[in-house]
């Protein structure tokens, strides 16, 4: 069987209708959307609607470990390298969490260009005769967050893996950063500073932050203010798996910074150091 066509048999086990319905319903549903030029608050809602039927399937396809499959399979017939590892294998079958980092990324990136190339460029096609027909657009949304999981996946690896060596090797003490004068010495200098956390934070601290991502500035802000990640996801609409990632992704650049000497780790924000909770508050 195709790809394309395992793609479409996983939505269609997915949602309860059949699939010609799904198209004819879509069709007339873009062109209303096309009246406001695919803006406004009735957008959003088609938006949401499309990605909460997507959601599901998409969790499923990774569970089952098909979406890799088909990713790696595209990737192939393109000539892109791109590679899944037993290992990484087994990781998101049998890790929930792991999962939904991963899509709720995979998600975010193709919602941004979702509305100009699927309806406003026309790549989507009611009409489409090929092979079984058309599809439905939750079937087109679930195939391009496919086809996007190769670039999301391959810098999650790699940042966990990055992330696991530099824990490993890194306890938050000076006797460790001693041993690994190389890898730490920086680290070690910036905590010999005398000057306060307040204006470190102030400085070097901000610096980093306005280097991230417009969400995960948003999700930090929210941790310095005080607040625990349920009230977060709740604020900004994600998941709780989507703040933690946005936190473990800010938390490595932190490193990265304090081995180039940009900053002073606290010991609030070592990930070894204490209780998540008092230590969530404790940062700011």
């Amino acid at each position: 069987m195709r790809a394309v066509h395992k793609v479409a048999e996983a939505v269609d086990n997915g949602l309860s209708d059949d699939r010609a319905t799904r198209v004819m319903r879509d069709a007339a549903r873009v062109r209303e959307l096309a009246l406001d030029g695919f803006k406004g608050q009735d957008y959003k809602s088609f938006e949401d609607d499309l990605i909460s039927q997507a959601w599901p399937v998409l969790r499923g396809m990774l569970r089952n470990g098909s979406l890799p499959r088909i990713a790696m399979k595209w990737c192939t017939e393109r000539g892109l390298p791109f590679w899944v590892s037993p290992d990484d294998y087994a990781l998101l079958r049998s890790d929930p969490v792991a999962r939904d980092e991963i899509l709720v990324e995979v998600v975010l990136r193709v919602r941004t260009s979702f509305r100009r190339k699927a309806l406003v460029d026309g790549e989507w096609d009611p009409n489409y005769k090929g092979g079984k027909g058309a599809s439905c657009l939750t079937t087109y949304f679930v195939g391009k967050c496919i086809w996007e999981f190769r670039r999301v996946f391959t810098r999650w690896a790699n940042e966990r893996r990055d992330y696991a060596k530099m824990h490993a090797l890194y306890d938050g003490s000076e006797e460790t950063a001693h041993e690994n004068p190389v890898l730490f010495g920086p680290l070690l200098e910036a905590s010999m500073v005398s000057e306060p956390e307040a204006a470190v934070l102030s400085t070097d601290f901000e610096d980093i932050l306005r280097e991230q991502p417009a969400l995960t500035q948003a999700v930090i802000a929210m941790v310095i203010e005080g607040y625990v990640d349920t009230e977060i996801a709740d604020e900004l609409h994600l998941t709780h798996a989507a703040v933690r990632m946005r936190k473990t992704r800010f938390r490595k650049a932190l490193y990265d910074g304090a081995r180039q000497g940009r900053i002073w780790i606290p010991e609030q924000l070592h990930s070894k150091a204490g209780t998540r909770r008092g230590a969530q508050r404790g940062a700011a």
